[in-house]
């Protein structure tokens, strides 16, 4: 039977324990925090810039997202890098994170191929935030201290190389054909039938001044005589289509 003074004793032991462990912990010096917060930096914001100066800038043109993407990579990655050195709960973690990928852009229709970029701007500040670039030496000998894991470090810089050079390929005009659709109020609602759709192809190519691959109708108004239809076609060499989906004047945005 355990007495009430084995108890204290056995207590005693065990605060004496954790402070010994505590102390001997490995700490980072100051050194190495700003080491490891400059190459998350740098790393960081050189992999956006090629993302988004060289594939998505060259040929969007527009400054408004390309001010955007880089300003909240960099956010991001200080807020996880932050978040990732103290004790937070995972749900307050993944609510931030969402809180902040749709807080700017709830009033405003974004194009699919801009909110592909934020997703993967967001991807990357998520990964060079959290990957453990540190690891600790000698845990179990009498002076544990930390040190840079060149092996994570590859593994995070592979990681980044490899989602540029997948945008690369998806981007390269040479490697892939790139297509575009364009939204259009039609007011020859007699050539919308299939047995009419030769006539119908014919009819837009020469109205609109594009090649025309494939085409949908939709809403048919008979009263106006009008009715909507997606024409997909092929882009030639640099050229974007970014508003080709846009049908109402206060939806463009002027560069």
């Amino acid at each position: 039977m355990i007495s009430m003074q084995d108890l204290d004793e056995f207590n005693l032991a065990d605060d004496n324990f954790l402070d010994v462990q505590t102390i001997t912990d490995a700490m980072m010096t100051t050194s190495q925090s700003l080491t490891e917060l400059a190459v998350r930096f740098f790393l960081n914001l050189l992999v956006c810039w090629v993302i988004v100066g060289l594939f998505y800038y060259r040929k969007s043109r527009r400054r408004d997202y390309y001010f955007t993407f880089m300003v909240f990579s960099t956010a991001m990655l200080m807020l996880l890098y932050i978040m990732g050195n103290v004790e937070v709960g995972v749900g307050l973690t993944l609510g931030l994170f969402a809180i902040f990928g749709i807080i700017r852009y709830r009033t405003e229709t974004v194009p699919i191929r801009e909110m592909t970029y934020l997703f993967v701007i967001i991807a990357l500040a998520a990964m060079n935030g959290l990957a453990p670039l540190y690891h600790v030496v000698g845990a179990a000998g009498p002076d544990p201290h930390y040190a840079l894991n060149w092996g994570a470090l590859l593994v995070t810089v592979l990681s980044n190389a490899l989602v540029v050079a997948l945008i690369w390929v998806l981007e390269n005009e040479k490697l892939l054909k790139h297509t575009s659709t364009k939204l259009i109020l039609y007011d020859r609602i007699d050539l919308i039938v299939p047995e009419k759709r030769s006539e119908l192809i014919a009819d837009l190519e020469k109205r609109v001044g594009v090649k025309v691959d494939n085409l949908e109708v939709g809403h048919v108004d008979f009263l106006r005589d009008a009715a909507f239809i997606k024409i997909f076609y092929t882009l030639d060499k640099g050229q974007t289509g970014s508003i080709d989906q846009l049908t109402r004047a206060k939806d463009f945005v002027e560069q």
